[in-house]
């Protein structure tokens, strides 16, 4: 018969062996203008993200960093700004597009970090500028067809 102590070793020693997944949480600091109140209306630093899921009629999507407005004979779903995990941090990251009117959890103010969403800026030399900006927050929107 197995000890609680021995089954609490073994289980910690099992946890090594997973992934963990964490929710997501905006990262808007005052570097950002108030929590990021200038780009997105509201103060969202440390508020928690929903999930999302984006469904369309069309068959198509594609999400371009560095423009608000899709290319000729794509549909709009919306546009925002581009934001990814910080470099520095352990998890794996993708940049996406951030609604310009971001939702957030009912009650997930706390700083409890997880899965963090950091605004993107535009870093020049093999990104190039003109027409970016060193240092400017991208804009980015989602199209459709």
């Amino acid at each position: 018969m197995l000890e609680v102590s021995q089954l609490q070793t073994k289980v910690a020693a099992l946890e090594i062996m997973f992934r963990q997944v964490y929710g997501g949480e905006y990262e808007f600091s005052d570097f950002h203008h108030n929590g990021g109140s200038k780009y997105f209306g509201q103060n969202l630093n440390d508020e928690d993200a929903p999930c999302a899921v984006c469904k369309s009629p069309r068959s198509s999507s594609v999400m371009i960093p560095g423009r608000k407005e899709c290319f000729p004979g794509w549909t709009k779903e919306y546009n925002g700004y581009l934001v990814a995990g910080d470099y520095q941090h352990p998890s794996a990251s993708e940049f996406i597009c951030l609604d310009e009117r971001p939702e957030m959890l009912v009650g997930g103010a706390a700083n409890k970090d997880g899965k963090t969403f950091y605004l993107a800026e535009a870093v020049c030399g093999s990104l190039p500028c003109p027409p970016y900006v060193q240092g400017r927050e991208l804009t980015c929107v989602v199209c459709s067809k």
